[in-house]
């Protein structure tokens, strides 16, 4: 107990934001407390809303608790530790269990969080880089990661969570979440495009251990022009279109499904348009589907397939080099997929204990 009682202290000196949270074995992750955020505080122009994202059973949660760093797993469950090898090539419900068997409130990371932490970083012009080019910052070579595996005959890959300096954490501080940029793709909750659509799970409960995200779950919603959910399949909900095979993906309403040779369908993701008469609603914006307009993004890419079900791995990895940034998104894979330049990371919020 006093080795868990001097690791508290230690995260304590980062500042009030981090804190250890113990799971169900007593185990220790070590926490950034994310304040609810609206939609004013990362869209230009946008309201006082909360972003919906904090919100479980109509209750607004005051702060969501998401890893410092890239998950490890020991125990089956999903832990937030420096200085150790990120956990990787595993798929979407082995990333999503490894988080939910810690206990009440402990989940995958909700992809609308992840998108405010860019957003919120872009904002406060503090926008993360890290390792993008096989242990070092594609853009600023001098930053380097501790190598803990490498990739082929690259001599680097990926590295020690937390191991580079306080560029590569969102608010360039000791006190901020390491490796939202580069080291691996990170596993979100709560999105998915299916069949193109673009589907979410409302609020954020994709936090409770009973929210189904299973692919036939009925708690999957829809997105129309105005914001408004509805139930998958209605029509004039908002899809990525691609009008020709290959072609670059846009927010559309038509579809055209991409042939199956076409593997990566992409552009920069600031490049990403709405199809002719088509409006984006500010909730797109929020949970990183759509440029916003204030924002500067680099070379981050947005890839997408409008055929079957594809979740999405946010923030790169340690190859993607010119492609990579903090608001990257593949929308390419089914949730079957393993890589090792694909990982996770856990959250957890003060919920009811669910029956």
């Amino acid at each position: 107990m006093q080795n868990f009682d001097d690791l508290a202290l230690a995260v304590a000196s980062f500042g009030p934001n981090n804190k250890v949270i113990f799971d169900d074995l007593g185990l220790p992750s070590i926490m950034v407390g994310v304040p609810k955020m609206t939609y004013a505080d990362i869209i230009t122009g946008g309201t006082q809303e909360t972003l919906p994202w904090w919100i479980v059973d109509g209750v607004e949660k005051e702060v969501i608790w998401v890893s410092k760093y890239p998950n490890i797993i020991k125990h089956e469950r999903a832990y937030s530790l420096p200085m150790v090898d990120p956990k990787a090539s595993l798929d979407f419900d082995a990333a999503l269990a490894a988080c939910r068997k810690k206990g009440n409130g402990w989940h995958l990371n909700q992809n609308g969080v992840f998108a405010a932490l860019t957003l919120w970083s872009q904002k406060n012009k503090t926008v993360p880089r890290g390792n993008t080019n096989y242990g070092k910052c594609y853009t600023h070579a001098h930053e380097r990661g501790i190598t803990t595996y490498k990739y082929q005959n690259y001599g680097g890959g990926r590295t020690a969570t937390g191991s580079g300096p306080t560029t590569w954490y969102h608010d360039h501080s000791p006190a901020g979440i390491a490796d939202l940029c580069g080291n691996v793709w990170e596993w979100v909750a709560g999105f998915r495009l299916y069949n193109g659509e673009i589907q979410i799970i409302p609020y954020g409960n994709s936090m409770k251990s009973t929210c189904s995200m299973a692919a036939g779950s009925t708690e999957w919603k829809a997105i129309k022009p105005d914001g408004s959910l509805v139930a998958p399949g209605t029509a004039g909900t908002l899809k990525v279109d691609l009008k020709t095979a290959g072609g670059a993906p846009q927010i559309g309403i038509s579809l055209t499904n991409v042939s199956s040779g076409d593997q990566w369908p992409s552009l920069p993701f600031k490049d990403l348009a709405a199809a002719s008469g088509v409006s984006i609603p500010k909730i797109l914006i929020a949970m990183g589907m759509f440029p916003e307009s204030s924002a500067t993004y680099g070379g981050d890419r947005f890839y997408a397939r409008n055929d079957g079900e594809r979740l999405p791995f946010r923030g790169s990895s340690f190859n993607n080099t010119s492609n990579a940034g903090a608001s990257a998104v593949i929308l390419n894979h089914p949730r079957s997929d393993v890589y090792v330049r694909l990982g996770f990371r856990s959250a957890y919020a003060e919920l009811q204990t669910e029956d």
